[in-house]
């Protein structure tokens, strides 16, 4: 039944050229006419910093974000109510009283305020240049994933104009160059937006234009963040007075205008006085100044070098290649439309290749974590407030960042994740009398832990648990033991409050979370199945760590006697996973979330060798959900298709993710209006009523910009697409590496190199025809490696066996080493 084996040699690794990463089909977004609406425009970021190019013709926008311009002010929202409520609601969800539960936590047992700060924007630096936009001919805009730089050219009038734009990480800035390949041709005006109350433009003392402005109150808390944003303008070969002053009499008039430049640059900086969440003492004057000062007299094209050189050090560490086809040379607009005819391998690439780009762009270490907008948000109040939403989104945002080679990207999580221990362990300590530390199911920049919103979808003290498993897989991926030791008081107290919160369920005597509730799903509980699997992996987690660590012996033994006495997974009356502890799943639900799924994936606790039943009722748990989902929600049925190794169920996913979203009108009954608290989430009656139902942004699928639509906007799905793909390719939670597990017809030829895999090991992989050709397998940290392949046997010397189910293989590796698996005419 086997036409090939593989043998493990000794491999050398040769680097990949830049040219294997040029602008084609996979690495570039292009389309044939300006931005009119923002999900048309094309992000830039280099962590902190990030802006919207819209390129147009007579007018060029550049739509600014900031990662620290959030509404409002440090604050505690805990509740000295809390805890009695708390107490009497348990006794009447045990008394199956929930509806009157719930009400009781509505009144007496959230957060104070109920709703947590919005994400801002800064504004805009708009360019006008006053052309006649019906004359201009071969128009183009692109954004090169590879390069990070956006650029439009047009021609008009015989000239031929260019704009390249990027965001520079080395340099902090954004910078924009505007030429032409006719001297003196360069003229604009220039003005810089914000729709901040108070907001004014001025005249910088070193001839800087500068904006400054204030953040905007929210819930009666005082907006705190001021925040700088100013730009140079540098002009190249035209006369020293090509740049002048504008002044006007409102506080946004005063204006740059540039008159017959041969070529211009400009440097765009900005800063606020956010140190921390509780640290508003920097001086954004000060560092704007730094920013636009570091980079002296280097040219644009310096500041590009620098730029892409940070920038492929991050992106070039993985390339996909599923195919090329004549489809993949129209604009990407049109590609999307035409993704299901079937004939445009490259542009699930592109999806898998800007989700990575993103990541790079939103999140670097020093800067905040990716929010629910990643940096980009053109409003006061972002949809859901552009926070970050922990019961699944801002997981999501972090799942590729391991397994396609970003790791350091996710430093900002796990620098929150610091932050709300600290945070968290007075919600704790006021809202429960616990040791440790929580969070539920929404945080801010100001690090607020307690339950928010409404009691649907903020009763829910998991949170902080599930993002530190985040911190335990970047331990499986790099085996770094200091960063272990650093997290492992984060581990401890989070168990810590989970032992002194759980709490026996009268009917089986299982230890369970109450009140607690699936996420936004139903209404309050006890016990719900997402909890229990989060909770086996934190207590798991800490007692590996500890031991590792060799620390801690009697608590390791502690959290899992604890583990030992959670409530068990159930296989309910339809065969499928349960939901909740008692047997009152739907057998058909098509809820966005699949929160019960958790045990299959992100975790590792379901699998199809380990627990085969539980895997066949997870099984049934996804076909019940459907395949329709809001944006994010289909991106996580891709990666729990892709963990129940079927490739081409997780394609069906990942193609209604690259559908148009632009295309009709939909509306999701489950999803709140943005902004706003709906009646399934509203805890009181008053908040309720001030509720309105609107239509949603056409249907979920992908904006033109590749933007995912949940709709409206949010970027969890872009990075959601990213792990789904690499999942579909390599996995590696069962202890050992299995070889494209969830292939799909759709992808008969195609390479990877560069994916991750715990164990510290790196993968590259060629197939031909659904069968691997070629394998290399670089070992970071040294160990056995053990490989699977459902659809190949393999060997080696001395380490082999063949079975029904494919093949295994294990060999010693050592650190720094690779090691391929070559295919030979089977004996």
């Amino acid at each position: 039944m086997f036409n090939r084996i593989y043998r493990v040699a000794v491999a050398s690794v040769t680097a990949f050229s830049a040219a294997t990463q040029a602008a084609s089909p996979a690495t570039t977004l292009w389309y044939d006419k300006p931005a009119k609406v923002w999900t048309e425009a094309l992000p830039i970021g280099n962590g902190r910093l990030g802006a919207m190019v819209f390129g147009g013709i007579a007018q060029e926008r550049l739509q600014i974000n900031e990662d620290t311009v959030w509404g409002g002010g440090p604050y505690d929202p805990s509740s000295d109510t809390a805890f009695d409520t708390y107490a009497k609601a348990r006794e009447l969800i045990f008394a199956g009283k929930n509806a009157e539960a719930q009400a009781l936590i509505g009144q007496s047992g959230m957060a104070k305020p109920i709703r947590q700060a919005p994400y801002q924007t800064v504004g805009s630096v708009m360019l006008d240049f006053g052309f006649d936009e019906s004359k201009a001919t071969d128009y183009r805009r692109d954004l090169n994933l590879d390069t990070g730089v956006a650029t439009t050219s047009f021609k008009l009038n015989d000239v031929a104009y260019k704009r390249e734009v990027f965001a520079s990480a080395p340099n902090q800035i954004i910078v924009v160059r505007l030429s032409a390949d006719h001297p003196a041709s360069i003229s604009f005006s220039l003005k810089m937006t914000s729709p901040h109350k108070m907001a004014k433009v001025a005249r910088h003392a070193d001839g800087r234009a500068w904006l400054t402005a204030t953040t905007s109150d929210f819930q009666g808390i005082k907006g705190q963040v001021a925040f700088d944003l100013s730009l140079d303008a540098i002009a190249k070969g035209a006369a020293a007075d090509a740049v002048s002053w504008v002044p006007g009499a409102g506080a946004l008039d005063t204006g740059l205008a540039v008159s017959r430049a041969d070529e211009m640059t400009l440097r765009v900086a900005c800063r606020t006085n956010y140190v921390n969440y509780k640290d508003l003492s920097a001086d954004p004057e000060k560092l704007v100044s730094k920013d636009l000062a570091a980079p002296g007299g280097k040219s644009f094209d310096e500041l590009l070098a620098a730029h892409v050189a940070d920038h492929q050090n991050l992106f070039r560490r993985v390339t996909l290649d599923l195919g090329t086809t004549p489809d993949g040379d129209r604009p990407t607009d049109v590609r999307i439309k035409h993704f299901a005819d079937g004939h445009d391998p490259a542009l699930a690439t592109l999806l898998f290749n800007y989700g990575r780009y993103l990541l790079i762009a939103s999140s670097r270490p020093g800067s905040q974590p990716a929010n629910l907008q990643g940096i980009w948000n053109e409003s006061l109040s972002a949809p859901w407030g552009g926070k970050y939403t922990i019961n699944i989104n801002t997981e999501m945002n972090y799942w590729p960042a391991e397994t396609t080679g970003l790791g350091e990207c996710a430093e900002p999580l796990f620098q929150m994740v610091r932050e709300i221990a600290e945070t968290g362990k007075r919600t704790a300590a006021v809202n429960y009398h616990a040791r440790g530390w929580v969070c539920h199911h929404n945080t801010d920049i100001w690090r607020a832990t307690a339950p928010i919103d409404g009691v649907k979808s903020g009763m829910w003290p998991t949170g902080g648990a599930w993002l530190l498993t985040h911190l335990w897989e970047h331990y499986q991926f790099t085996g770094d033991k200091a960063f272990l030791e650093k997290s492992y008081p984060l581990f401890k107290g989070a168990s810590e409050f989970f032992i002194d919160t759980l709490v026996k369920d009268p009917k089986h005597g299982w230890l369970v979370t109450c009140p607690s509730l699936s996420p936004e799903h139903g209404g309050v509980v006890a016990g719900p199945t997402m909890d229990m699997g989060i909770l086996r992996d934190l207590f798991a987690e800490t007692a590996e760590a500890a031991k590792i660590l060799n620390i801690d012996a009697g608590f390791q033994k502690e959290v899992l006697a604890t583990r030992h006495k959670l409530a068990p997974y159930q296989i309910g009356q339809f065969g499928q996973l349960q939901e909740w502890l008692e047997d009152i799943d739907k057998e058909f639900d098509s809820h966005r979330h699949q929160s019960h799924l958790y045990p299959l994936f992100p975790s590792a606790q379901i699998t199809s060798e380990g627990t085969p039943d539980l895997f066949k009722a997870a099984h049934k748990s996804m076909v019940g959900r459907g395949d329709e989902a809001t944006g994010w929600s289909l991106a996580w049925k891709l990666n729990l298709w892709a963990r129940l190794q079927d490739g081409d169920h997780a394609y069906k996913l990942l193609g209604n993710l690259l559908r148009d979203a632009t295309e009709g009108q939909t509306s999701d009954a489950d999803s709140p209006t943005p902004g706003k608290l709906t009646p399934a989430t509203a805890s009181t009656a008053a908040l309720s009523a001030t509720t309105k139902k609107k239509p949603m942004e056409g249907r979920s699928g992908v904006y033109p910009n590749l933007f995912d639509a949940h709709p409206p906007f949010q970027i969890d799905g872009n990075f959601g697409a990213t792990s789904g793909i690499a999942e579909m390719l390599l996995q590696s939670h069962e202890g050992f590496l299995r070889l494209l597990p969830a292939l799909p017809n759709a992808w008969p030829n195609g390479s990877i190199k560069g994916l991750r895999a715990r164990g510290g090991f790196i993968v590259d992989m060629d197939w031909k025809d659904r069968k691997l050709t070629k394998v290399t397998i670089k070992s970071t940290l040294g160990g056995w490696c053990r490989v699977r392949s459902l659809t190949m046997p393999l060997t080696s010397d001395g380490f082999s066996f063949v079975d029904g189910m494919g093949a295994s293989l294990d060999f010693p590796t050592e650190p720094g080493k690779s090691y391929g698996l070559t295919a030979l005419p089977l004996k």
